[in-house]
């Protein structure tokens, strides 16, 4: 039986064309319109919606809505075409398992595809498919964000992203050997390899440039201090999913390396992230067009408003289109242009979903990371209990770990003033959240539990 294999499957002549990586990558955007940016745009779009009207999940979702292939003539049309989210796509995969039908994966003729799954942080891990050309091009936005950040061959990078069927941790290694020359350390989680043993390898083999998320990032400071391996541990960079906080803290911590920003998420890979400047996440406009919609109306915010980060990926042309899927992370854009011809936006400030309303008050529980930055009584590390009282009052209770000598009644003040809302305040020991958020288990620690039962 004769099929293309997963190489052969892929054209990396015209990619690296398409999404050029290191200086090439910064000397076209520099310079470039954005009218000029909108055309390149326009043309992949126009090419993508060809592909997904092969596809049977949006065969579906669009013709639920009266749209016919003729209706959507360009990426002014974009407005036209419906959302989607992952209820959507876990729907897909109750009415047709294993799968679903949004790959478009055919039959025994299929193209070369990857399997895995989101981390089932929000609910039950969802099925995440790749073709060779979208799987490609993913790594190649990573690889070519971190090398613009200051990334270089002679760095050597560990990675606490979690592996098995989580996608992250395959993802970034392929980005970073595939595209940086770095020498790539697949640590991955607490659970894989311990604290005590990830800070020993960055001691032996000279690491230079960690990357995951924060959270446990600025647990395995701790485990450095408290070993003694400062003085053979040289972390430069470190490139994470900072939100609205930890930055100046995990540099602290870290012992002055620069810390870096960058959003993403599973089914869309890299969306956006920080250069050299710091200054707000340049969005991957050559391959991505991020929407940002209001939360309740769907419509376009205005320019600096908050909204729901709303993707389509113009890249993924082969396996799993992403059309106008909505992330439910909200963020707003900046003012001005910055370095590129990329809009930026502040990177990721909470979830739309996980929002908490109390007394009226809409309450973002990953906001409080940004409120108790910096503090020294406290550890940073914190988590939320939701519950619902006999008369269905809600409450909101925010255990946070001290390390001593702090006022909790001053610290309900001030949370009060940064929430917009009073929650009872719960002061524990280091490390006594751990249980609760899972930090060591899971890539992205829980922040909330409900309690509610609803």
């Amino acid at each position: 039986m004769s099929f293309p294999t997963y190489f052969e499957a892929l054209d990396h002549r015209r990619m690296l064309t398409d999404y050029p990586v290191g200086d090439a990558f910064t000397a076209r955007y520099r310079s470039m319109s954005r009218d000029e940016l909108f055309a390149i745009q326009d043309a992949q779009f126009r090419e993508l919606m060809q592909r997904g009207w092969q596809i049977p999940f949006y065969q579906r979702l669009w013709g639920a809505q009266g749209i016919e292939p003729g209706d959507i003539r360009g990426l002014a049309d974009i407005g036209k075409l419906p959302v989607y989210d992952k209820s959507d796509l876990m729907a897909s995969i109750h009415a047709h398992p294993p799968y679903g039908d949004f790959a478009g994966l055919g039959g025994a003729d299929r193209p070369p595809a990857i399997f895995h799954t989101t981390s089932g942080t929000t609910g039950k891990p969802q099925v995440l498919m790749f073709g060779p050309w979208g799987r490609e091009v993913g790594n190649l936005l990573v690889g070519r964000m971190y090398r613009w950040m200051g990334l270089s061959p002679a760095d050597v990078v560990q990675s606490v992203y979690g592996h098995g069927m989580i996608n992250g941790g395959h993802y970034i290694r392929e980005a970073v050997t595939h595209f940086t020359n770095s020498i790539f350390l697949s640590a991955g989680t607490g659970i894989e390899t311990r604290s005590a043993n990830q800070v020993r390898l960055m001691a032996d083999f000279g690491v230079t440039c960690l990357v995951g998320f924060v959270d446990y990032i600025r647990k395995l400071a701790t485990q450095a201090e408290a070993d003694g391996l400062f003085d053979r541990i040289n972390i430069k960079m470190i490139i994470g999913h900072l939100g609205t906080e930890d930055r100046k803290a995990t540099e602290a911590a870290w012992h002055g390396a620069r810390a870096y920003d960058w959003y993403g998420v599973g089914d869309t890979g890299a969306i956006a992230g920080e250069g050299p400047d710091r200054d707000g996440l340049y969005v991957w406009e050559d391959a991505q067009y991020l929407e940002l919609l209001d939360v309740d109306s769907g419509q376009p915010v205005a320019r600096g408003g908050t909204g729901d980060m709303v993707v389509t990926c113009l890249y993924k042309r082969d396996v799993a289109p992403c059309i106008r899927f909505n992330t439910h992370d909200i963020t707003h854009e900046l003012d001005g242009r910055g370095e590129l011809a990329f809009k930026r936006i502040v990177g990721f400030k909470g979830r739309s979903d996980n929002m908490v309303k109390l007394r009226g008050i809409n309450v973002f529980p990953h906001a409080i990371g940004a409120i108790i930055e910096n503090r020294g009584d406290l550890t940073g590390e914190y988590v939320c209990h939701l519950r619902r009282d006999a008369a269905q009052r809600d409450a909101m209770t925010v255990t946070l770990e001290s390390r001593g000598g702090t006022d909790a009644a001053a610290l309900g003040v001030l949370l009060k003033q940064g929430l917009g809302v009073e929650v009872e305040i719960c002061l524990v020991e280091p490390g006594d959240t751990a249980a609760a958020t899972e930090i060591d288990r899971r890539q992205k620690p829980l922040r909330l539990i409900d309690e509610r039962g609803l």
